[in-house]
């Protein structure tokens, strides 16, 4: 698929991209603006979701002048997921390895400056992002995360996954979570683990968007995020930018109207530095 789609004086063109994670292949998609050495922003979506959710965050990205991809996590997706992989070989951490390989595939193009690369994600995939961000820190620049899932821990603890629930003392083989099969993997790679330890060593500026009604993943944990990277400066000699933007009413999934609220923050937060 190549495509050439023009956004207001720009012209931005679309085209599908392959890269492998062992022997899956990652089938996404790339949105390139004229020019070289670009910045890169990588996308990732949420849970049970699949690349066309976050599209516009991706087309938004270009517009502002970055090579922008968003991308099907292997087995990460109930529906129209193009990529390779079972739904019950999927975890949060493989997910990271997901990401990891688009970011190195990302990075590694000709016309883009790899020193500027933007991670944002949505859900999980925001506890994705934030986790390759903190193990990736002196190769990403900016971390964006909207109603990021760092509840998920948490979760698996108690014996409950969205619509899921089962014994966290004694994990069943297959985890059925409404429409989606999941493995033990995804309950073993993060029954154990602090979200917080995992991403506090990401030292680059960070936007936080939450919804203040939302029911899936309380608003609290990305306060919690927030202070930490308030707090923690990192290895940086600069200030770093840190914002949280709560929307009022906003749930899990922004609606049309919240979803252009967040662009906005977005957008300011990359032009700017801060909301």
């Amino acid at each position: 698929m190549v495509g050439l789609s023009k956004k207001g004086s720009a012209k931005i063109n679309k085209k599908s991209f392959t890269c492998q994670r062992d022997n899956l292949t990652i089938r996404g998609t790339e949105y390139r603006p004229g020019g070289d050495c670009l910045p890169i922003a990588i996308v990732s979506h949420g849970f049970m979701a699949f690349q066309d959710t976050v599209r516009q965050y991706a087309e938004a990205l270009a517009e502002m002048g970055y090579v922008s991809y968003c991308f099907d996590f292997c087995g990460g997706c109930v529906i129209k997921g193009k990529s390779d992989g079972r739904t019950t070989e999927m975890s949060v951490l493989t997910e990271v390895e997901d990401l990891e390989a688009v970011i190195h595939y990302a990075q590694g193009r000709a016309y883009v400056n790899p020193d500027e690369t933007v991670l944002m994600g949505c859900s999980q995939g925001g506890f994705v992002s934030a986790i390759a961000a903190s193990r990736l820190h002196d190769k990403i620049s900016k971390l964006v995360l909207f109603y990021p899932a760092f509840c998920i821990p948490d979760d698996a603890r108690a014996g409950k996954m969205i619509f899921a629930k089962f014994d966290p003392d004694n994990i069943p083989d297959i985890i059925r979570c409404g429409p989606m099969k999941l493995g033990k993997c995804y309950v073993k790679d993060v029954i154990g683990i602090d979200p917080y330890q995992e991403i506090q060593d990401f030292s680059g500026d960070v936007l936080i968007v939450h919804g203040t009604q939302d029911k899936i993943v309380n608003m609290e944990y990305s306060k919690r995020a927030y202070k930490l990277y308030l707090e923690n400066n990192g290895k940086k000699d600069e200030p770093r930018v840190v914002s949280f933007f709560p929307i009022d009413g906003g749930r899990h999934g922004f609606s049309k109207r919240h979803d252009r609220v967040a662009i906005e923050q977005l957008k300011k937060f990359l032009t700017v530095g801060s909301p």
